[in-house]
């Protein structure tokens, strides 16, 4: 015996191995939310953690070991034996660090990474593996469609065929008994209703049994469909179909084969006729299970007592839930007998022997009603003196049970009372062979229930004793197979004469595919035996599969397609082809593959490609893969055209810092790797409310209006979007002068973009406290590359009521003071304690340096000559030392920005031909895209102002 201690106060195991007489307490380091015990080893036992970890115990909960951290709750197996060699191997779902979900195997007492199994490569859907019997199912959700994949017997996966056009939205999985599989799907136009589907052995192809069964939800939200599966006969169903806005109950004997409604009874409780008239009327059956162990449901039956069920249900022309009545069948649903005119909860006895009955009441009660032949006739007892408000009723475990515990409540304020009724007393003897009759199971008179007649011994009414080894004994005789013995095949679908033919959607032909000359195939004839039907001779040959020479035929529905079902592959990774064939032999032909990248290869057959073709693009590009193949029959080609791209990780957005209105400015995205494939540009900027969306990375536009304006650019790659935002001074009138340091400052400059955001930021701090000239006015950029140089831009601030407007005379002035005090060294910084720093003026011009067009003044190509000069000259000091930027700035900011983006603090790693990989280190990307977001170069000083 195990007990469980109350998680709230300790987390501890007590376990009895004297039936209780005494216990020892096993302190454990987690708190259980749910054991797993092994169907076969009575010590092994999975226990489930509140923080989702799976432990396992080999010695009944004394000493525990962690299988698995993640585990998603209630999906977690047992081996099954006869499907594992090993008994111990555990099945689990477990969450990754990124969120995904995998299906995994391991040992109960081995289960580290390197004995991990992980039987369906990649993901699953979260919450979605079952392990049931021989099966195990997973679901994929790929196109927003989801996909249901099955192993059978443990072998590879692979997908469940469903007709066409079914296209589900959800699927469960109702039985998989006797190697079959019964599930209930949702498809595409269904809402409340599933269809039921059954599959062929290995539980890939699935045909129809039945449609729009009724489903509901549970209290917790969980689906149930309205399908009960009898006991102890095997392929009998019950379900509640929905028709024209009415659920009606169906009966079926064949594991959905045949279905029929149920024939009302004859007479009611007080043994009045009842007129129900098939099909309009006819008796319906409420088919829901308990989920409450301690009460019984409203539909039961037992494997020892294959004959009898018992239900709550209603005679008329739908299932209601009024005027609900319980009813009796002995014969296995043939025909039923009413026996109350309220709910009540029925419990099987000695192996369904006695049927006792408890009234379903809000009220006490302090009977029951017993009845030892099959619900014909029912006897009352009273079981306490005190009446009893009922909270539940448990049968004890065991084949010939003759005890029951009944717990309640005297009062809602009182403890639980339980009262065990012990029934054998009742009986005087065992049962002996001559108590017993024979009786056939039947439907409908027709003996021949999938493919054999069943004879069971059933104990005489009249006889009262208590049931031995006979109780639910069965005698088998095969029949001779007819046609209800066989099910339409995958493909095909019943007709109204009966005939199993080809969906419109299904080329039987397709069958032989994987065929080649000299081999054989099964060729369907339509219709497949119902699985675990034990039928003999008669119509089976002419029904039944039959082998055929594969035909010679020419390639023809010839694909090629990626494993994955993508058109893109990773620069440097390999990618998957899959050359698919609808048609032609799969031996005897030539397969050439041309992989648009100067590379082919050759196949002689089919079958030397199943795992695909894998291949290694080492460019990025648009790539047209061909697939050429041949026979002796004829030939048939296919193109794939295949993008090459690798990740972006950086996109820079480089335009000029200032820009005159009303004239052109040009914008360019700098990409990271420059190389990444087919690319989408997305622009916004000024007030427009809508973006502009290119193919290229530059674009043209001007501004109407002065001040400050920003403009982002956005760069669709694959599935990633990365984005740059920059901001660009606007104005009719501005004046730019070119700064540079004394020689100290390059011997700081690690040429980052934070230092120069810093130093521009200190720059115009001193030029500010020079000149007295009110920072509005002032724009400083310091731009990339040694030696440390920056622009200057003396702006016409205009304050936001639009008075005060400098004019161009002011714009001089200022011009005059900023120059004076620059030549009068009277601008400097402190760099740090003892490094004094001077800012010198270069030149100054009448627009933008990076505005060099052919219409400008004679006065400004003299600048621009002054320019030259001066750059000649600090050439001619810095030639040993270091590069000079070029003469036409807005060229060079270009290359420099492009620089920037892969420029580490070091500026020997700043040299072009630096390899990839030595930017991977850890940090140094992330930095570069913050220094991306931070707007990186001069801008910075933009976004300050």
């Amino acid at each position: 015996i195990m007990l469980l201690t109350d998680p709230e106060i300790e987390s501890s195991l007590l376990i009895s191995s004297d039936e209780g007489a005494t216990y020892q307490k096993y302190r454990l380091n987690f708190y259980i939310q749910s054991l797993l015990f092994h169907p076969k080893q009575e010590d092994w036992i999975l226990a489930y953690s509140q923080d989702q970890k799976l432990y396992s115990s080999a010695e009944f909960g004394r000493r525990w070991q962690l299988i698995q951290e993640g585990v998603v709750p209630n999906r977690f197996y047992w081996s099954v034996m006869g499907s594992n060699k090993e008994p111990d191997l555990v099945h689990l779902e477990a969450r990754t660090v990124d969120g995904h979900s995998q299906y995994l195997t391991c040992r109960m007492q081995n289960c580290t990474e390197t004995n991990k199994n992980k039987p369906f490569p990649g993901y699953i859907d979260p919450d979605s593996l079952i392990v049931q019997d021989d099966y195990v199912f997973v679901q994929l959700t790929s196109g927003g469609r989801p996909h249901y994949y099955v192993s059978y017997r443990r072998n590879a996966f692979a997908q469940m065929k469903l007709p066409k056009y079914a296209l589900p939205k959800d699927m469960h999985v109702i039985s998989t008994d006797e190697n079959q599989v019964f599930a209930a799907v949702q498809e595409w136009n269904q809402n409340d209703t599933y269809n039921l589907y059954i599959s062929d052995t290995r539980g890939v192809y699935f045909t129809l049994a039945l449609e729009n069964v009724q489903s509901s939800r549970g209290p917790e939200g969980n689906v149930m469909i309205d399908l009960y599966e009898v006991a102890g006969i095997k392929g009998m169903f019950l379900a509640n179909k929905k028709i024209d806005n009415q659920v009606k109950t169906f009966i079926t004997y064949n594991k959905g084969r045949d279905w029929r409604l149920l024939q009302a009874p004859d007479t009611d409780l007080r043994g009045d006729p009842v007129h129900c008239l098939l099909p309009y009327c006819s008796l319906h059956l409420h088919l829901k299970v308990s989920e409450n162990p301690y009460t019984s449901g409203i539909i039961a039956s037992r494997d020892t007592a294959p004959s009898i069920i018992v239900a709550s249900g209603n005679i008329g022309s739908e299932l209601s839930d009024s005027d609900i009545s319980m009813f009796v069948s002995s014969d296995a649903g043939n025909t039923w007998r009413q026996i109350f005119e309220e709910e009540h909860s029925v419990l099987y006895l000695d192996q369904g022997g006695v049927l006792v009955a408890m009234k379903h009441t809000s009220l006490p009660i302090r009977h029951l009603w017993l009845s030892f032949d099959e619900g014909r006739s029912w006897s009352k007892y009273s079981f306490t003196s005190i009446p009893l408000f009922v909270d539940g009723v448990l049968g004890e475990p065991g084949e010939e049970t003759l005890i029951m515990t009944v717990f309640g409540h005297f009062s809602h304020r009182s403890e639980w009372q339980l009262v065990k009724v012990d029934y054998k007393s009742i009986f005087d003897r065992r049962c002996a062979e001559e108590d017993y009759r024979p009786w056939q199971l039947h439907s409908q008179g027709e003996a021949c229930i999938m493919g054999a007649k069943r004879i069971y011994k059933k104990r005489k009414s009249e006889r009262k004793c208590m049931q031995g080894k006979y109780a639910g004994a069965m005698e088998s005789e095969p029949c001779v197979c007819t046609e209800a013995d066989f099910d339409c095949d995958y493909g095909y679908e019943r007709h109204s004469n009966g005939q199993c033919l080809p969906a419109f959607w299904f080329n039987p032909s397709s069958l032989s595919k994987d065929c080649s000359v000299g081999q054989s195939y099964l060729n369907s004839t339509g219709y497949r035996k119902v699985v675990s039907n034990n039928c003999t001779d008669g119509v089976r040959e002419q029904y039944t599969a039959k082998p055929q020479k594969c035909p010679g035929k020419a390639p023809r529905g010839l694909r090629i397609v990626t494993a994955d079902g993508k058109l893109t592959a990773e620069q440097g990774h390999n990618v998957t082809l899959m050359v698919q064939l609808e048609e032609g032999d799969v031996q005897r032909t030539l397969i050439q593959v041309d992989f648009g990248d100067g590379i082919a290869v050759s196949y002689v057959n089919l079958s030397s490609m199943e795992d695909g073709i894998k291949h290694v693009y080492q460019n990025v590009g648009i790539f047209r893969v061909t697939v050429q193949v041949d026979n002796s029959l004829g030939s048939d080609s296919a193109v794939l055209y295949l993008h090459v791209t690798c990740p972006l990780e950086h996109v820079h957005l480089s335009l000029p810092f200032v820009t005159t209105k009303n004239k052109e400015v040009n914008a360019t995205a700098v990409l990271w790797p420059s190389q990444v494939g087919t690319l989408t540009y997305v622009w916004w900027y000024g007030n427009n409310t809508e973006p502009l969306i290119t193919l290229e990375g530059s674009i043209s536009f001007k501004f109407t209006s002065e001040g400050m304006n920003t403009i982002t650019v956005q760069v669709s790659a694959g599935n990633a979007i990365l984005q740059d935002t920059k901001t660009i001074a606007v104005y009719e009138e501005f004046r730019s002068l070119r700064l540079s340091f004394s020689p100290n400052l390059d011997d700081y400059n690690p040429d980052i973009p934070e230092w120069r955001r810093d130093i521009s930021r200190v720059i115009k701090k001193s030029l500010v406290e020079a000149t007295g000239i009110p920072s509005q006015h002032i724009l400083v950029a310091v731009l990339p590359g040694l030696p440390t140089a920056a622009e200057l831009f003396v702006l016409p601030y205009q304050d936001p009521t639009g008075e005060n407007k400098r004019s161009l005379e002011d714009l001089e002035q200022i011009s005059e003071v900023l120059i004076h005090k620059l030549n009068q060294n009277s601008v400097h910084f402190e760099l740090k304690p003892g490094v004094q720093v001077l800012v010198h003026a270069a030149h100054l011009t009448a627009a933008p340096l990076v505005d060099l067009t052919p219409t400008h003044s004679g006065s400004a190509m003299l600048m621009l000559l002054s320019v030259v000069f001066v750059g000649l000259a600090v050439f001619v000091i810095y030639k040993f030392k270091r590069k000079i930027p070029g003469i036409n700035v807005y060229a060079q900011m270009q290359n420099e920005k492009e620089q920037e983006m892969i420029s580490p603090v070091s500026h020997t790693e700043s040299r072009p031909n630096i390899p990839q990989t030595e930017l991977r280190r850890p940090g140094l990307l992330r930095d570069e895209k913050v220094e991306s977001q931070l707007v990186g170069t001069s801008h910075n000083t933009l976004q300050i102002l």
